[in-house]
């Protein structure tokens, strides 16, 4: 899935790098899987935004993604790759034995045609979902269950991806993209190989409007403010702002955040980088 530079025709045409999309196989989504994706533009019930830079964007419909892959020991046939709007990955159309039709995260590598099944019998190729107590050790993993049947929560988005390190007992231990190696239960569910448009990273999107189509509004530096909007607004000229935090006065660039109290602490063995 290469990238593409564009021919600077305009000025904004001319830092502008595209996907390629040379694994999408469709545009056309599949209509029983799709629903309304109402937009809040930021704003809560009283119509008070509570969430800043959002609104606009183009209207989207939302693809029903098949997280918990629960159709067990039932083959599937991939009938297409698709571009959602909603997410940075791919997603795939499923066609079952049964004639039912889902749409999962495509991983790498995931070809028209193929086969893919979920369960405990399933075997370790590249879009199969099985317990994380069944895959071999050193097994590249995304779209992770935290908790057994809830659905996969971990490693879902463009290129991600995480490995299985040990099993001892009821729990594997699991090396998260963050950098992170925690445990999880060995029942919970994993799919087999890396998230698909692992290219997203290096898109770039050449002009301001693009975000504007995404539904984010421009940004106001903190900086720029005056001190009643944030605590590293006001001062002299070009005053620096002091010491980096969020509107609510919450040291940023390295600051832990993490309740000390949580109780998955102890699930996690070594914490992430910073």
């Amino acid at each position: 899935m290469p990238v593409r530079k564009l021919k600077p025709v305009t000025p904004s045409q001319r830092f502008r790098i595209v996907n390629g999309f040379d694994a999408i196989t469709t545009d056309k989504p599949e209509k029983s899987l799709l629903t309304t994706k109402k937009r809040t533009g930021g704003r809560n019930n009283h119509g008070k935004m509570t969430s800043k830079y959002r609104g606009g964007g183009h209207k989207r419909r939302y693809r029903i993604i098949d997280f918990k892959r629960d159709k067990f020991d039932v083959t599937a046939e991939v009938k297409s790759i698709e571009y959602d709007p909603n997410r940075t990955a791919f997603i795939s159309l499923l066609e079952y034995k049964d004639g039912e039709k889902r749409y999962i995260i495509a991983q790498n590598g995931l070809k028209v045609g193929q086969s893919v099944i979920s369960g405990d019998k399933a075997t370790p190729e590249i879009g199969n979902a099985m317990p994380v107590s069944k895959i071999p050790l050193g097994t590249i993993i995304s779209c992770i269950e935290l908790n057994p049947g809830k659905g996969a929560s971990i490693s879902r988005s463009a290129g991600s991806f995480a490995q299985l390190m040990a099993k001892d007992g009821k729990y594997v231990t699991i090396k998260l993209p963050s950098g992170e190696t925690r445990m999880i239960l060995n029942t919970c569910y994993a799919t087999i190989g890396a998230v698909s448009n692992s290219d997203n990273q290096l898109i770039s999107s050449g002009k301001a409007g693009r975000k504007r189509w995404l539904g984010i509004r421009p940004r106001t530096r903190p900086v720029a403010m005056n001190p009643v909007d944030h605590p590293m607004g006001g001062g002299e000229g070009k005053a620096s702002g002091g010491h980096p935090r969020s509107k609510k006065g919450i040291p940023a660039k390295g600051y832990r955040t993490r309740s000390k109290k949580k109780a998955s602490s102890k699930f996690i063995i070594e914490r992430r980088k910073k």
